[in-house]
């Protein structure tokens, strides 16, 4: 079972959160070869809604990035291990943290012309990915994988392809 804790900061609006986040974590592991981890045994996911200051603070910090973007991954499990999880003492298995940045996600959102949820969703997808250990860094072959996987999370959500090219 997978547990998905939610924190919501200024200047995120008011909104069911903690579901949008939960769905998403979930679409993400179900469309991965790590689904067994949504029903083996328990795990958690923890996703923090927050502010372009913190998310720049953070980055700076931890990437040397001294800017805000829009999502940030801080996986807690090593990719090599994934599929040898089990419990632990806790009973629990903790995948990482998720944090998104209020301005930067809704200022994409606005440009691509979808609403703030379903941009919202589909970067918790993609942070959900990071935890399972996809990087769309390490070439274009990853990349493309890893935005298999994104379209087929989201479809079942009923989000469209974000990386469809639109012409205006």
């Amino acid at each position: 079972m997978i547990q998905t804790e939610t924190a919501v900061e200024a200047p995120w609006p008011e909104g069911d959160w903690e579901d949008l986040a939960s769905r998403a974590v979930l679409a993400a592991l179900r469309a991965s070869p790590h689904e067994i981890i949504a029903a083996s045994y328990l795990a958690e996911v923890s996703v923090r809604l927050t502010s372009d200051d913190e998310v720049q603070a953070l980055n700076r910090d931890y990437r040397q990035k001294d800017k805000p973007t829009n999502v940030l991954s801080f996986p807690m499990v090593q990719a090599d291990l994934l599929d040898s999880l089990d419990n632990n003492d806790d009973g629990e298995v903790l995948l990482g943290d998720i944090v998104l940045a209020h301005g930067v996600t809704a200022a994409e959102a606005a440009d691509k012309g979808v609403t703030i949820a379903a941009h919202a969703t589909h970067l918790i997808v993609h942070g959900t990915l990071h935890l399972l250990g996809y990087d769309h860094e390490q070439g274009e072959a990853e990349a493309e994988h890893m935005e298999e996987v994104e379209r087929a999370a989201l479809a079942s959500l009923g989000i469209a392809d974000p990386y469809e090219v639109r012409e205006s």
